[in-house]
């Protein structure tokens, strides 16, 4: 299995490829004893957690997310315990880029494609806690209307665009459209002309007939995909 983020050479031997979502569905199918995971952390974890009977390696132990590591387990755990001495009444939505132990402190688990689905079944009298990316959930509580509190998270990949950078290159390529991945701050998701998780990116650019450059705000290898 092999993420849409990891080069494109590991993509072309991998038997199954895609997003997390698509991954994480991917993993139930697999029939051999051992799964090979071409990713970060949390995404070998979350095939084991659907595999507990299965073997799942990562050929690179080092291969970690910033974002997950931005949202400690025992951190979020004492901020829960918080909330509740307080009186709220809350639910906790975790983007699956967070580590095995902080998905067992949630009651919600999403990934870019299917976030605003899940937050909508999120009842109304409930608040919520999103955990980790505080620009993910800022774009969240735009399309869906619902107020949360935001974990102070985000990806160090999605952070590195430069504004000045992204309009400069539109400029130079005229005609160009900016697609990018929500996980991005607000100020360059205000100039994009599509935003979307890693597949709804890939459909909406196998979408476009005519030929069009694209300026892919998120991870290069994407590019491949």
């Amino acid at each position: 299995l092999a993420h849409f983020y990891v080069d494109g050479e590991i993509q072309d031997t991998a038997d199954y490829t895609g997003d997390s979502l698509k991954l994480a569905r991917d993993a139930t199918k697999v029939e051999t004893s051992t799964i090979v995971f071409s990713g970060v952390h949390f995404m070998g974890e979350s095939a084991k957690i659907m595999n507990p009977d299965k073997r799942v390696l990562i050929p690179d132990m080092q291969a970690g997310c910033s974002l997950a590591e931005s949202c400690p387990a025992d951190q979020l755990d004492a901020f829960q315990k918080q909330l509740r001495e307080e009186g709220r009444e809350f639910d906790t939505v975790a983007y699956i880029n967070t580590s095995a132990a902080v998905k067992s402190l949630c009651d919600w688990i999403v990934t870019s494609g299917n976030a605003q689905e899940i937050i909508e079944r999120v009842p109304a009298d409930r608040d919520i806690l999103f955990v980790p990316d505080q620009h993910l959930g800022r774009y969240l509580m735009e399309v869906t209307g619902r107020k949360m509190m935001l974990w102070p998270g985000s990806c160090m990949v999605h952070e590195v665009f430069s504004i000045q950078g992204l309009i400069r290159a539109k400029r130079q390529h005229a005609g160009s459209q900016v697609i990018a991945h929500p996980e991005c701050p607000q100020n360059i998701l205000e100039i994009t002309d599509f935003i979307g998780g890693t597949e709804k990116m890939r459909q909406y650019v196998m979408g476009i007939a005519e030929p069009t450059t694209f300026l892919v705000a998120t991870e290069a290898a994407m590019i491949h995909a």
